[in-house]
Order: structure tokens, then C-alpha cells, then sequence
């Protein structure tokens, strides 16, 4: 490998603009650059780049690389986008080391006081809060929506009993393509609003459905004189044998739980959603990415993780030596559930859902369970202990999500679902972001190639083994 270096230095006051002025990524901006600019030098050749600074209205600013290969012939390397925007948003913004985290410029806390998760959803997509008309017409909207082809409901019933509900729920979604191809023109704005409605109302069915299969329990229909939480809760619980009494804290729970999850930035099944769909796919199988990559256990499973790891514990009289195993630098053991890779401070959707938390386990009378009591039990001793304070490893909002989620009485295989119900007002608002974009492009990411250089091609009879 070349010992070549590259120098970097900053030259102001390149562009007459004043130094305290800020380029903000739109219009007119993207082409005028920055007051700032930062040259790349490659010493061997005497080349240099020029690297534009791009300023958003909020966070740090990013240098403009897209002409490096051309200027230098280099690639840029971050593997696991540590230090890369891969795109300009105007949804949602988060501070990791203050806690902040916003939607559309409006606090999570506020939302999660006065909100609803159908407001929030219609304010990620649309960009502003919806006026008493406009959030009737959306909640109306979404009420009618819910129902699924009875066509699509049969595909159920080629998926055996124990398959995953996530398996079945990013087949479905992708299915979806084959029954709506008519309204799939992702160039036409209605097309796009049709689409946004049809996976936010279907997918709690969907789920519903997935659910009951798992069951062999009969499919209970949407309800449309119910609110979105509580004809969901209805469709999963619900048999027809009997009434169902949907609990009003159980709603209000899981409504809450969905403003916390409906968007987090671009990460990883937000950028699988913005890449598939980059490539002008259907926007049901890009949502379908979407589902899957928030199957993975390091995304959208990490609320389950923390429910093990509690049955792994046993008791509270074990906590002491589970949590030395974890300050065992020559270990694998992690305390599930604290810390975040974004959040370095405490996570703000976490002190939200707290006391909602404490509030469904009264309520359900689940304050007593040995599980819950030993959820809580270690969250106690952590918060005092200086190894996890010093590193600001919080609780997260998986660490009592799901609780909740277990306290209602949802199993740990559908935990995962209920997070891609809450995420989709998310995946939908950065997807018709980005095909509305006139600059789109498709996302092709570039690699360091470490493989063989060129070989010819032998003859089997003179390969070694």
C-alpha cells in the first residue's frame, strides 16, 4: 500500500460571502457553495481538490465530495456511514450529545404530550401540522384504507405456522405491488399520497393478520369505528366467540410508542427504503426493504434483546454478577436496553415512555411479575452506578418498550412488527422526499477492492488445491 499523504487545510473567505454567513442545501445554495472551503492536497502529484462546505440549518456542516474522483481519482472510505451524509432531509433532526431529537422542527416531547401518532404521521409526511380539516380528511382517510384484499389475505395461509411474522409481513407488503400496480406511478404526486395512506392503514392489518396465523385464530376485520391503536389492538386480540374490551391505557400506550418510533433520521431501514427506492422501484417493495432491514437483530430487535437478557438474569439476586460480567472487558456480555449508538446523552424518547411504562404495568397489574420487577430492579442499580453513569449509558427507549410491549400482552416475535407499523409514517415521508426530488439519482456506493489483482483463467486440471 502507498505511504502517499494527503494534506487538508481550510481556506476562508474564498467566496465573497461573510464569514458568519450559511449556506443552506437548497435552491440557488447548492450551486453557490459555501462562505468556507476546505483543499484536499496530494503532495505526490501536487493535485488538489476544492471541498465545498454545505450547511443545513441545524447540525454540522458537511463537505461537498462529489467531484473528488474526478479532481484527485480517489474514493472516499466510511464504512457503516459513520461520518457521511448520504443525503439532504428536511424530516427529521437529532442532537446525540444534547438529546434532541425533532420532527419537522417540532420537539418529540411536545408531540408525545399533545400529538397523536396519525398527526405526527401526516406532519412528517406533508411537513407542517395539519390543520382540524386536513387531519380529519387524513384520519378519515386511513379509517377506509384499512381493509386488505381478500385475495392478499389468502397468501397467509401458504406460510407455515411458525414462520416469523416479520417473513410474512415483508412478503405480504411486497404483494401489495400486485394489487395496486394502477396507482404506482411514483412521478404523480397522487399516486405517491394513495400509497402513503395504503401502507399506513394496511400494515397494523397485515399484522393483525400475521398474528392470528401464528394462532390458527380467525382473522378479525378492521373496525372503522375505532381509533388506528385501538382497532389494531381489536384485530389482534379480538375473537369472535366473545367481546373484547380494548383497555384505554393499552391505546394510549401503544399510540405513544408510535409517535417515539415513526422516524430516527437516515438510519439503516430508512436508507435501505431511500436506496431501493432510488432505483425507481415500486414503492411497496422498497417499503418491503424496509421491513427486512429492520428485521435484523442490531436495528429493530433490540427491544427483544432486552427481554432476554432479563430471562437470562433469572432474579434480582443475580444482578450484581451479571453486571460485573458486563464491566469484563474480556467478555461478549452487553447490558441490553442502555445506551445508543446516536443518543450520548440520554435518550429523550426514553424519559418520555418511563412513566407510561410504570403506568401499563399498574394498570395490567403486571407491577408484581418477577420479570417486571426485575426490569426495574436493574434499571435502579444502573442509574446508580458510576461505571454505566460515567459512560452516560442510559436507558434507552428499547429498554422499556418492550416491557410495554410484553405488559399488553404482545409476544416477543411481534415486537419487531409493531416497530415497522410505527416506522412506515417514516420510511413513507423520506421516500416521496426523495422521489420528489428533481436531483434524485440512484444510490451506487463505491468500495476498496482488496481482492486478487488480474489472473488468468486455468484449466482445472492445473488448479492447486
Amino acid at each position: 500500500m502507498s505511504d502517499t499523504r494527503v494534506t487538508l487545510k481550510v481556506s476562508r473567505n474564498v467566496l465573497s460571502r461573510g464569514d458568519n454567513q450559511r449556506a443552506v442545501l437548497n435552491g440557488d445554495d447548492r450551486e453557490m457553495g459555501a462562505a468556507v472551503r476546505y483543499e484536499l492536497k496530494d503532495p505526490a502529484t501536487s493535485k488538489s481538490a476544492e471541498l465545498n462546505i454545505l450547511s443545513g440549518t441545524l447540525g454540522p456542516d458537511v463537505l461537498d465530495i462529489s467531484h473528488l474522483t474526478r479532481d484527485l481519482g480517489v474514493f472516499t472510505y466510511d464504512p457503516g456511514f459513520m461520518a457521511t451524509a448520504s443525503t439532504e432531509s428536511k424530516i427529521t433532526y437529532i442532537d446525540g450529545d444534547a438529546g434532541v431529537l425533532l420532527y419537522r422542527g417540532y420537539p418529540v416531547e411536545q408531540l408525545a404530550e399533545h400529538s397523536s401518532h396519525l398527526e405526527v404521521a401526516n406532519l412528517l409526511i406533508n411537513g407542517k401540522l395539519p390543520t382540524r380539516p386536513q387531519l380529519d380528511a387524513f384520519r378519515d382517510s386511513i379509517t377506509r384504507h384499512t381493509m386488505i384484499n381478500e385475495q392478499l389475505l389468502r397468501f397467509f395461509q401458504g406460510f407455515h405456522h411458525d414462520a416469523h411474522p416479520m417473513a410474512m409481513v415483508s412478503a405480504v407488503v411486497a404483494s401489495m405491488a400486485a394489487f395496486y400496480h394502477d396507482t404506482t406511478d411514483i412521478n404523480d404526486p397522487r399516486h405517491r399520497e394513495i400509497f402513503a395512506h395504503r401502507i399506513i392503514a394496511k400494515l397494523p392489518t397485515i399484522a393483525a393478520a400475521a398474528y392470528k396465523h401464528t394462532l390458527g385464530q380467525p382473522f378479525v376485520y378492521p373496525r372503522n369505528d375505532l381509533g388506528y391503536c385501538a382497532n389494531m389492538l381489536n384485530m389482534f386480540f379480538a375473537v369472535p366467540c366473545e367481546a373484547y374490551s380494548i383497555d384505554p391505557v393499552a391505546t394510549e400506550a401503544l399510540d405513544l410508542l408510535f409517535i417515539l418510533h415513526a422516524d430516527h433520521e437516515q438510519n439503516a431501514s430508512t436508507s435501505t427504503v431511500r436506496l431501493a427506492g432510488s432505483t425507481g422501484v415500486n414503492p411497496y417493495a422498497a417499503i418491503s426493504a424496509g421491513v427486512s432491514a429492520l428485521w435484523g437483530p442490531a436495528h429493530g430487535g433490540a427491544n427483544e434483546a432486552v427481554l432476554d437478557m432479563l430471562d437470562g438474569i433469572g432474579s434480582a439476586a443475580n444482578i450484581g454478577r451479571f453486571l460485573a460480567r458486563v464491566k469484563d472487558k474480556s467478555g461478549s456480555i452487553r447490558l441490553m436496553g442502555f445506551g445508543h449508538r446516536v443518543y450520548k446523552n440520554v435518550d429523550p424518547r426514553a424519559r418520555i415512555i418511563r412513566s407510561m411504562c410504570y403506568r401499563v404495568l399498574e394498570k395490567m397489574g403486571k407491577g408484581n411479575d418477577q420479570l417486571f420487577e426485575l426490569a426495574l430492579t436493574l434499571e435502579e442499580i444502573a442509574l446508580k452506578d458510576d461505571y454505566f453513569v460515567s459512560r452516560k449509558l442510559y436507558p434507552n427507549v428499547d429498554f422499556y418498550s418492550g416491557i410495554i410491549y410484553s405488559a399488553l400482552g404482545i409476544p416477543r416475535s411481534m415486537f419487531t412488527v409493531m416497530f415497522a407499523i410505527a416506522r412506515a409514517a417514516g420510511w413513507v415521508a423520506h421516500w416521496q422526499e426523495m422521489v420528489s426530488d428533481p436531483h434524485m439519482r440512484i444510490g451506487r456506493p463505491r468500495q476498496l477492492y482488496t481482492g486478487p489483482t488480474r489472473r488468468d483463467y486455468q484449466p482445472i486440471e492445473r488448479r492447486m488445491a
